[in-house]
């Protein structure tokens, strides 16, 4: 949520006159869409990026502020918690090299912050939870200095009413409570953006969800919270259960989590935003004081403040946005299901085999949609989130006879999905060079059965072989995750264990 907030209080009034002000946002949104107000394509992509700062020791340095001073780039901003910075790169048009372009910007970014974090005995380091974080990393007293963290922290934990339970039962069984939305700030994820017309709107969201278990399973990279290994993509479980407004009565009632992969495919982005005013109270009931109806009168953009903050407060995994750009509204789907990392090239991998399966998808005269039940997509994703690079997926099964068929995720990537991806890419115009480089990693994944899930395991396995405990373990897993993301071969390519034995003392 990238909004200026000031910190305050509500009382009643604020949020019946907000509810008014989103009836009046989406009231305006309906006419932008019937006056075909929008942008046309660009075939524009952004990419957003969250990171940790990381000490020598391989523990959390609490100091975000610090390193953001002396980066002192526009590119680099807070996040929820003071060990972690996020990094946005422009948008760019989706052909030619733009993976390699991608690419090249982001080790020189990263290689320069990295540098500045180094000046305060800091580190950056791309991996969605980090092995190393404790309990008493993840308290209110260590969120980043700013009003909208403060007041989204006070509003959230407001509504629920008690401390936060967290009950994830993986490889091993984490429970505990939180007094604060905090532990979020754990899940640091990899967002991106694509710029659709309002007519494809719906095909390009309908085929994200579709794709977004496979694209958990070939780049889960989130095995480990509070020292226990759980999911192997651990961030879709933790980050609902830690901004989770709902006492146990009302998740008992069926009311929906505000982290959420959704309940049925679409027609339009209208729906979407129609939803989250329907099932959604506000969480920071903030007015501005703009008339969106009376600006659309006077054939004026209305910012439609309001919608666009409350929907910053709904945690879909493929999330609608609303935005103007040069003065003309225009609309994204974000897709936020990924963990940051492990390398640049794994983010670009997985950043093109989306873009691709996602166009090939959306193009499709009979797209998978119309075939898989919503259901299915949302037990994949599940499952996907449990059992990474090894999941097992139901899938439309091809030919004429149709039905639902179970496969191994890999198979249903190399067989199915990767020929998708390449079609899309061709049809984005990316030359060859990049399109093959980049969906050859994501091949050599699948073949391998290896992501950052799987390597992180292994390599906190083998260090427990050596007769290291376990926090000693997740320290050593996180140091040489480190150097080897540095290095930047993809993650199918390291090597399991240390570069040397481990002396004990």
């Amino acid at each position: 949520m990238g909004e200026k907030v000031v910190a305050g209080s509500f009382d009643l009034s604020d949020r019946q006159h907000y509810r008014s002000k989103l009836r009046q946002c989406l009231t305006g949104l309906a006419r932008l869409l019937e006056e075909e107000r929008f942008d046309r394509p660009k075939n524009l992509m952004g990419l957003e990026i969250e990171l940790n700062l990381v000490g020598p020791e391989g523990l959390p340095r609490m100091m975000n502020a610090q390193v953001l001073e002396r980066i002192a780039s526009r590119d680099f901003q807070t996040e929820l918690a003071m060990f972690n910075l996020e990094v946005n790169i422009a948008p760019h048009p989706l052909g030619g090299r733009v993976f390699d372009r991608l690419a090249e910007e982001l080790r020189t970014s990263l290689a320069y912050a990295d540098r500045k974090a180094h000046e305060v005995d800091a580190g950056i380091v791309m991996i969605g939870i980090l092995p190393t974080l404790g309990r008493d990393d993840l308290v209110s007293s260590n969120l980043s200095a700013v009003d909208r963290y403060t007041l989204l922290n006070d509003q959230i934990v407001a509504a629920r009413g008690e401390d936060f339970t967290l009950d994830i039962d993986g490889v091993e069984r984490l429970v505990c409570t939180s007094r604060s939305i905090a532990p979020e700030a754990a899940c640091t994820s990899v967002q991106l953006h694509l710029q659709v017309t309002p007519a494809r709107f719906a095909d390009v969201w309908n085929a994200a969800q579709a794709v977004a278990a496979a694209q958990v399973a070939i780049g889960a990279n989130s095995p480990f919270l509070f020292g226990r290994e759980l999911w192997r993509e651990s961030r879709p479980p933790l980050f609902q259960q830690s901004t989770d407004t709902r006492p146990p009565e009302l998740q008992a009632q069926g009311v929906r989590p505000r982290t959420w992969f959704g309940e049925r495919w679409i027609t339009s982005a209208y729906e979407l935003f129609e939803e989250n005013l329907r099932y959604f109270p506000a969480l920071l009931p903030i007015c501005d004081d703009e008339d969106p109806l009376r600006v659309l009168d006077e054939g004026g953009v209305p910012k439609l403040a309001e919608l666009v903050l409350h929907n910053g407060t709904v945690y879909r995994w493929n999330r609608p946005v609303y935005g103007i750009a040069d003065g003309v509204p225009h609309l994204r789907v974000e897709n936020r299901v990924l963990p940051a990392g492990p390398t640049v090239a794994d983010v670009l991998a997985n950043t093109a085999f989306y873009y691709g399966v996602v166009r090939a998808l959306a193009d499709d005269a009979r797209p998978v949609w119309t075939k898989l039940p919503f259901e299915a997509a949302a037990a994949n994703f599940d499952a996907a989130c449990r059992h990474g690079i090894e999941a097992r997926l139901r899938w439309p099964r091809a030919g004429r006879h149709g039905g639902i068929v179970e496969v191994d995720a890999v198979d249903l990537v190399r067989d199915e999905l990767l020929p998708l991806a390449e079609a899309g890419l061709d049809a984005w115009g990316v030359e060859p060079a990049d399109r093959d480089y980049y969906l050859g990693v994501i091949e050599e994944r699948c073949r391998l059965r290896v992501n950052g899930a799987s390597w992180q395991a292994a390599a906190f396995h083998r260090a427990l072989d050596q007769g290291l405990d376990r926090d000693a373990a997740l320290a050593t897993t996180t140091r040489r995750y480190s150097e080897l993301m540095h290095v930047g071969e993809p993650v199918h390519t390291w090597p399991v264990g240390l570069p040397q034995p481990v002396l004990l003392g």
